[in-house]
């Protein structure tokens, strides 16, 4: 049978455990046969309603967390478009027949996102298993030890709740670092109003998805000293959340003033090779950097175990720049020169450099994704750099996010 064969609507309504799906504003959308009948109410009642107008916190239970605790994990799935396990809950419900009489009721949630193309949450779904009976059997089970089950099962339940509580705890710790690491990285990298306006060109950070998943991805855009030259780097520096964007605020800050000093891109690199050296969490750290000269019309560069630079000439051919390619910082106990290349453009070119963000999947070869990135830089070569660089991400990025970071930096020549 093929899946254009099943009918997925009658799968969902005869579903054997509890099946809602809620729209981002918390409005039932559907519901299959069980959620009708486990929770007394019919498809009217349910569908098209406000969740919390349908099931509201008990007012004789000031203590009670249930609703707290659900729009929370919902909110939650909706900020991340990640999967939310709850503990159990107790979640008293108003009996249908008898209007201002609550049943006491405990229940195992569990909520999905469903993603639409962009990667937004367009539904949520919303798995329920009761448990009421359960934790009823328990408290009457063993005969005289029915007594110490209940216990138990108070104990268990007062468990699950603090288990929650220490989720969300670590879950708002995680937000704050995140928040922290943001706010750190972006001081820390130029304005990209600044760096548009006087290079003709266009920068991007995008953060990885997930909390934990800030990382150390870094771009810089210098003048360098002598006639009309630039000098333009990424980086990446292994590791996440603020850890990382300490260094790689010391990394950037250390390879702008070396490139401004130095002979060229190689000497730059051997410079900050040196510095990781004495850096904690440098190790294994990749850059790559180039140096335009605009009177000459060359990009001399050097890569320290960094994806290689792409030139795209106005004819829409790409050269990816890869004559100069030498190990990451740091890796080397006795650092020796490091190679270094130069090209030629003609005015109109486009050059791209980029942190593996950009261009890796798991699971798959890099050549496929320098490949994707090529054949979007063909076709979208005549436009501006700040129309490029968000069609590139638009393009390569997944909808839901990577889960790595990005910086992108696009030069018109």
């Amino acid at each position: 049978m093929t899946d254009s064969a099943i009918d997925y609507m009658a799968v969902f309504r005869a579903l054997p455990g509890m099946m809602a799906l809620l729209t981002p504003e918390l409005v039932y959308a559907d519901v299959n046969e069980e959620f009708v009948r486990v929770s007394g109410r019919s498809r009217d009642q349910l569908v098209g309603h406000y969740l919390f107008d349908v099931f509201p916190d008990n007012p004789n239970d000031p203590a009670s967390t249930g609703v707290r605790n659900l729009e929370a994990s919902l909110y939650r799935v909706l900020a991340t478009g990640e999967r939310d396990a709850m503990a159990l809950q107790r979640y008293d419900v108003e009996d249908p027949e008898r209007p201002g009489e609550w049943q006491e009721r405990y229940w195992s949630p569990v909520n999905a996102p469903l993603l639409g193309p962009d990667g937004k949450v367009v539904l949520i779904l919303h798995r329920v298993e009761e448990v009421t009976e359960l934790i009823r059997a328990r408290g009457r089970s063993g005969g005289g030890r029915g007594g110490r089950s209940r216990v138990l099962e108070a104990e268990l339940y007062t468990r699950a709740r603090e288990l929650q509580e220490l989720n969300e705890r670590l879950r708002q710790a995680h937000s704050r670092e995140r928040e922290v690491a943001l706010a750190l990285q972006q001081a820390m990298l130029p304005d990209r109003r600044q760096v548009s306006h006087h290079h003709r060109a266009a920068v991007r950070y995008r953060p990885a998805v997930g909390a934990l998943n800030v990382c150390g991805d870094w771009y810089d855009l210098v003048d360098l000293v002598g006639g009309h030259r630039v000098g333009v780097s990424v980086g990446d520096v292994v590791g996440h959340g603020l850890g990382a964007a300490g260094v790689m605020g010391q990394l950037r800050s250390a390879l702008s003033a070396a490139s401004r000093v130095a002979e060229g891109p190689a000497q730059a690199l051997d410079v900050l090779g040196r510095y990781a050296h004495v850096v904690d969490g440098a190790e294994s750290a990749t850059a790559v950097t180039t140096f335009i000269d605009f009177d000459r019309h060359t990009i001399t560069y050097s890569s320290a175990g960094h994806l290689p630079p792409v030139l795209v000439h106005p004819g829409g051919r790409a050269e990816f720049l890869d004559g100069a390619t030498d190990t990451p910082l740091d890796a080397r106990p006795d650092p020796i020169p490091r190679p270094q290349a130069e090209t030629s453009f003609t005015p109109g070119a486009t050059l791209v450099l980029y942190t593996d963000g950009l261009v890796e999947r798991r699971g798959e070869d890099i050549d496929t994704g320098l490949a994707r990135l090529s054949n979007a830089l063909y076709r979208n070569r005549d436009q501006d750099p700040e129309t490029l660089a968000d069609t590139v991400l638009l393009e390569l990025l997944p909808p839901g996010g990577a889960t790595d970071d990005t910086a992108l930096i696009i030069v018109r020549l």
